[in-house]
């Protein structure tokens, strides 16, 4: 990569502190099914986890937060109030558990504190009511210069970490099958985010079947560690 290819230094830094584990909103708390999977016998080990994780890329993220991540942010960048409410509603329309909707509309509120407490929100009247985290995502890297497709990057990255991190507090899992499973995983998020921007309006929506059962059965779950 030549020096003149580089991107901008700030807004890489602002993607880093945007996708950082250490980013105050609590996204730690949350498993998102998985928890249940592995209390049901769904997913027991490093093989297992890779299915799981891979088929949740594939027919979650690929088809949902991401494209619309992507729209989000060319809302904002527009000013287009009237999209943002819609593609807010949306996700939140798309949640197919009340673990699921409560886990984005906290991580949004978390973000949006986060965010007002750093002098970062939008203009008084910009924000969509019932924000998602998904919306506060786009307009942090709208307001900070990142890229779309950065942006959607980032954002499955950070997925992924959070969920390699239940894993590893839920199963034996060491760190080193964390890492493998990174290594395995990356391409299929860049692929990602290359299938969801050639993804039209009609063709988006989540199809896991198996992610809403297990958050389903987590809600009444006797034992657990994380709030979904």
């Amino acid at each position: 990569m030549t020096v003149e290819s580089m991107r901008d230094p700030l807004a890489l830094m602002g993607l880093m502190q945007l996708v950082s584990p250490a980013l105050p909103i609590g996204a730690f708390a949350w498993s998102q099914g998985l928890e249940s999977a592995f209390e049901l016998g769904w997913v027991n080990d490093e093989e297992g986890l890779g299915v799981w994780l891979s088929g949740v890329v594939e027919d979650g993220l690929t088809s949902c937060e991401l494209p619309v991540l992507a729209r989000l942010q060319t809302a904002w960048v527009d000013e287009d109030r009237e999209t943002l409410q819609h593609w807010n509603d949306w996700l939140q329309a798309s949640r197919e558990t009340a673990e699921l909707a409560e886990e984005d509309l906290r991580l949004g509120q978390a973000l949006a504190r986060l965010l007002g407490d750093l002098d970062l929100l939008p203009a008084s009247g910009w924000l969509p009511q019932r924000p998602a985290y998904v919306t506060l995502f786009a307009w942090l890297a709208h307001r900070r210069g990142i890229a779309v497709a950065d942006a959607q990057l980032g954002f499955a990255w950070a997925w992924l970490e959070n969920q390699l991190a239940a894993a590893c507090k839920a199963l034996p899992l060491g760190q080193t099958a964390a890492q493998r499973l990174i290594e395995r995983l990356r391409p299929e998020l860049a692929s990602a985010v290359d299938t969801a921007n050639r993804l039209t309006d009609a063709e988006l929506g989540p199809v896991l079947p198996g992610l809403a059962l297990a958050s389903a059965l987590h809600e009444t779950q006797y034992s657990r560690l994380f709030r979904s």
